[in-house]
């Protein structure tokens, strides 16, 4: 096993847990926050005090509004430089729970108030969006948070999420079987549905792994009124 195949596979493992934890937890009108900075912090490190503070802030008005306790996935962005020290951009992306009205959520983007102010100076720019889950959960946003073309990500979550399970049914399928669904020579529709009564089969993905060999990847949704 070479280093290079395993961390691809890992990578793989690694969205694909990241996509399973968005739609496990979040679903329609809860909320996708993105934030920026006026000013650049001069480390990450800077920038996610800045966005702990922020999440706290967030915390705090939903218990003093009788809302149920914050969940949350946060993504840092970020960009260095040619040093590779100071960031050039930074920004946050943050998945949270409904409750709170979108206004107040981008309003508490701000630094404490400090004596003599009506309110706190603005961070940056903060712009709160629902979630509109289609036929595929929150897959499209989840894929878009974790794309990596030029900077970096780093995640992180509230201990309250969901965890969401993985059941492998190996033992189920024969190799010969395997391959013939990879080859089509079975209606996957057909197959599957008989399989899976009480569920809307929205892909079914045969991929190989030169660790792994061959395995097939089903997406279903609980069909309506099931």
């Amino acid at each position: 096993m070479s280093a290079p195949k395993q961390r691809n596979l890992n990578d793989k493992n690694a969205k694909r847990y990241f996509i399973q934890l968005v739609n496990t937890n979040f679903g329609e009108d809860d909320l996708h926050v993105t934030v920026t900075y006026a000013k650049v912090p001069e480390t990450v490190e800077e920038a996610e005090r800045e966005a702990a503070n922020f999440i706290r802030r967030i915390s705090h008005r939903r218990k003093r509004e009788g809302l149920p306790p914050l969940k949350y996935i946060l993504v840092t962005e970020f960009s260095s430089g040619k040093g590779g020290e100071k960031p050039t951009r930074v920004h946050h992306h943050i998945v949270m729970n409904a409750g709170l009205d979108r206004d107040t959520i981008e309003d508490l983007w701000r630094r404490p108030r400090r004596k003599g102010q009506k309110e706190g100076e603005r961070i940056g720019f903060a712009n709160a969006d629902r979630l509109k889950p289609n036929d595929y959960g929150l897959e499209a946003l989840a894929r878009y948070l974790m794309k990596n073309p030029n900077g970096k990500k780093r995640w992180s979550s509230s201990q309250n999420l969901e965890k969401p399970t993985c059941r492998t049914n190996d033992h189920k399928y024969s190799r010969r079987q395997v391959e013939r669904i990879v080859k089509n020579e079975i209606d996957n529709q057909d197959f599957w549905r008989k399989k899976y009564p009480d569920w809307d089969l929205t892909e079914c993905k045969p991929v190989y792994n030169e660790i792994t060999g061959w395995s097939v990847y089903l997406k279903l949704r609980r069909a309506a009124g099931t």
